[in-house]
């Protein structure tokens, strides 16, 4: 292969700064897309000396290859010789590689093999910006390793947008050297008024015709994934000129199809329908017109539900930027975007890093693989819920002990090119799990049925749909042997022993899984009537997630699978929903209840733990004298601070301590209701606290006649309900806690006539009114004219 001029890019005359930062040990370059940094620096580097092998790490397979194919051209050589590449399933190295482009996983593993990293003398991470979990893994485990083991080793930082401080930061001050790029203008074009909500197929469309019809050279249009190019190439069939090709572009395409979306055209016009991985990655020469549907698709995982799933979301700015300036490589350009130049303002500025919204399993594996992670230097550290939850997943797996440290089982899961969840499932099943494996790693083709069988069997019929899924296969089975004969379902349940399904109870498949969560099916659905399921695929909602693929699997499986796992639980608890404590033990799987049985001899105390739940649910609900007691106690505490807080809030809180022991023979709610909670509240007062009670805040207050009356302290002034002529000569108002009694006089009847905190002032004024009222009404009582001087009494006039 002769070896043609190289074009003139805008990194070259960077190139002697470049190589001059990275002899320090480390640097940063940030360089927009097309300024030539993928191909240009490697070279420049290996030119100036630099010794041993060059990795440079790119965050996606198309672009590794299409990086190694274009530099091995500059050079005059086919791909493997000086420069070569690894990504999964296709390697091209020989032994006279020096400049060797790899995807960022692959140096994961590299590194955990061999730590000096013996051979390689600078790492290159390129597209640093787009935050990829193995990036940011990557970057700290080589700065350690430079620090610890290799001080020799170089380490470049490349980015087409980033925030250089906070790199430069975490690589305690290195270099940042900044390039221009070739940028032609580029002008922009919006929508005049907003979009309808729902899907952008056909409005994308439209927008695709009108940007052939109304420019010249390459389009490049972006899409969120591989489902939404197919439709779109679909639609736009026979709507375009003749001389016009449609090209698909995502990661899953083969090399060939890959190359012809890359290269120019022979003749005629090309419109590229390309993910993100167009976005700065790769080069494609001939593009002049960008048309951007706005959306981009990332991973999301919740770690409160273990739930990971892809969603389809608006782009930032940084990323409709990166794509407005496809347009400008080769000539000026413009790009059309498919909302109003007033929603660009909502747009985020940037997307999340991935560390902090994807599944982090396999970053904590390679973390306890490392020897747990602590001193790793990460730019965004990972969140802390989203890897225990991770965690939690593979010592389910057996990959991490009870302690956290990785396990030989957890060895064996992290040598895997997969993830540990299938990983496990093919280092416990061997070859047999293959065919399982490739459905769960790649895109599921199939809609309208969740079942797992059906997929099998459209794979060994030769279905076009599942091609790629079977040359998957034999590479995952390569070299194994078979273990067991599983069944479909318990492969899947391996591989997700968290999403074990039980069916509920009721006419709906509704299933609650063995992780906690609920999870329906379709009434349609094959699987619609199984029992027992094993959960692959979800749409990730957080409280009733859909299924969308799973197996069915038999008890006898699930018990041959989980011996250890499967056991007898002991459950005394408050049900809500019968308002009765329940005793009973339940044969689980996780959060599923496989058997059950009545407990007969559940211990007291936890009968009565469990009736304590039952009495926060049901609120205190104090019988009248208990209330008293418990409003008097609350009232003393502004003069007695010794006394225990009897507030309700504080009572519920501790009725393990104060309730608890008083509540044998206590299981319902009706049992609650009948309870007389006064001595257990008066258990609460030593005797001195109880003298001082009935001296600050007495229970009773006694008539001029001895008769004792309940103090109502239910309201603000302490109260008393007494006959009126129960106080006939009280000529002083009485008082508790120095406070006047409110007192509610009531007639012979037992009505209340009138309420007073100050009798001598009543008998001046108002009794004349009741008196005269009164005595209509019950002539057989006394009705003195001044009852300072009568006596007080409870009876009826003496007859004459």
């Amino acid at each position: 292969m002769s070896r043609a001029p190289l074009p003139k890019l805008p990194i070259d005359a960077a190139l002697p700064d470049i190589v001059g930062a990275v002899a320090s040990g480390r640097a940063i370059l940030e360089a927009p897309p097309g300024a030539g940094k993928t191909t240009r620096v490697p070279p420049a580097l290996l030119a100036a000396g630099a010794q041993g092998r060059i990795l440079m790490l790119e965050p996606r397979r198309v672009a590794a290859r299409a990086a190694a194919l274009r530099m091995a051209a500059e050079r005059g050589e086919p791909v493997g010789q000086s420069v070569g590449y690894r990504i999964r399933g296709d390697v091209q190295v020989s032994a006279a590689t020096r400049i060797e482009v790899v995807t960022e996983g692959i140096l994961t593993r590299m590194i955990q093999s061999d730590p000096s990293l013996e051979g390689v003398g600078t790492i290159i991470f390129d597209e640093f910006h787009e935050r990829s979990l193995h990036a940011d893994l990557g970057l700290a485990l080589v700065l350690e390793v430079q620090e610890a083991l290799r001080a020799d080793l170089r380490i470049l930082v490349m980015s087409a947008t980033l925030d250089g401080t906070a790199v430069a930061d975490l690589l305690d001050g290195a270099p940042v050297i900044r390039t221009e790029g070739r940028a032609f203008p580029v002008t922009t074009r919006w929508l005049d008024r907003p979009r309808p909500s729902g899907p952008i197929d056909a409005p994308l469309t439209e927008l695709v015709e009108t940007a052939v019809s109304e420019t010249s050279g390459g389009v490049l249009v972006f899409l969120p994934g591989e489902g939404e190019i197919r439709r779109l190439a679909a639609r736009l069939e026979g709507r375009l000129p003749a001389d016009v090709a449609v090209r698909p572009l995502y990661g899953a395409l083969p090399a060939h199809a890959q190359d012809a979306a890359i290269r120019p055209p022979e003749s005629g016009r090309k419109v590229v329908l390309a993910t993100s991985i167009a976005e700065t990655s790769l080069t494609i020469e001939d593009v002049r017109v960008v048309v951007d549907g706005g959306l981009a698709r990332r991973a999301r995982h919740d770690p409160g539900s273990g739930m990971a799933r892809l969603v389809t979301e608006r782009v930032s700015r940084a990323e409709a930027d990166q794509r407005r300036g496809r347009a400008g490589r080769v000539a000026a350009g413009i790009c059309f975007r498919l909302w109003t130049k007033g929603e660009e303002g909502a747009l985020p500025a940037y997307a999340p890093a991935e560390i902090e919204t994807a599944d982090l399993a396999a970053l904590a594996l390679d973390l306890a693989l490392w020897g747990g992670g602590e001193s790793l230097r990460f730019l965004t550290p990972p969140p802390s819920g989203a890897l225990a939850e991770a965690r939690t997943l593979l010592q389910a797996l057996g990959a991490l002990d009870a302690a956290g440290q990785i396990t030989d089982h957890g060895r064996l899961l992290a040598s895997e090119p997969v993830h540990p969840r299938i990983a496990h499932m093919l280092t416990t099943a061997g070859r047999d799990a293959a065919p399982l494996a490739a459905l769960l790693s790649e895109r599921d083709p199939l809609r309208g049925t969740a079942d797992l069988e059906t997929r099998f069997r459209l794979m060994q019929e030769n279905d076009p749909r599942f091609d790629r899924m079977r040359a998957e296969v034999k590479r995952l089975a390569k070299g194994r042997v078979s273990q067991a004969n599983y069944g479909i379902g318990a492969l899947a349940a391996m591989a997700y022993p968290d999403r074990v399904a039980l069916r509920r109870s009721g006419e709906d498949p509704r299933f609650l899984l063995s992780g906690g969560k609920g999870a329906r099916l379709d009434r349609a659905d094959p699987l619609a009537g199984c029992r027992l399921l094993a959960v692959t695929e979800t749409d990730g909602h957080l409280q009733e997630a859909a299924i969308r693929q799973a197996a069915r699997i038999s008890e006898a499986e699930l018990r041959a699978l989980f011996p250890d796992e499967i056991g007898w639980h002991d459950v005394c608890v408050w049900s809500r929903r019968d308002h009765r404590v329940v005793r009973r033990q339940e044969e689980r799987l996780g959060a599923l209840v496989l058997a059950e049985r009545r407990w007969n001899n559940a211990p007291l105390d936890m009968v009565a733990r469990a009736m304590a739940d039952g009495v926060r649910d049901l609120g205190l609900r104090l019988a009248q004298p208990a209330e008293r007691f418990r409003r008097r106690v609350a009232l003393a505490r502004a003069e007695q601070p010794d006394l225990p807080e009897f507030s309700e809030s504080a009572l519920l809180a501790t009725l393990e301590t104060w309730l608890i022991p008083h509540l044998a023979g206590v299981e319902t709610a009706s049992d609650w209701a009948a309870f007389d909670a006064l001595p257990a509240l008066r258990a609460m007062l030593t005797w001195e606290q109880s003298q001082a009670l009935d001296r600050i805040v007495p229970a009773e207050w006694t008539t001029p006649l001895g008769r004792r009356v309940p103090i109502d302290y239910g309201t603000d002034v302490p109260a008393v309900s007494v006959r009126l002529q129960e106080v006939f000569g009280v000529t002083r108002h009485p008082e508790v806690a120095e406070r006047p009694l409110r007192m509610t006089l009531l007639s012979p009847a037992g009505r209340p006539v009138q309420v007073t905190t100050d009798l001598p002032g009543f008998w001046d004024t108002s009794y004349k009114d009741v008196r005269k009222d009164m005595r209509g009404r019950y002539p057989k009582h006394p009705w003195p004219e001044d009852p300072r001087t009568e006596p007080p009494t409870t009876r009826t006039k003496p007859r004459r």
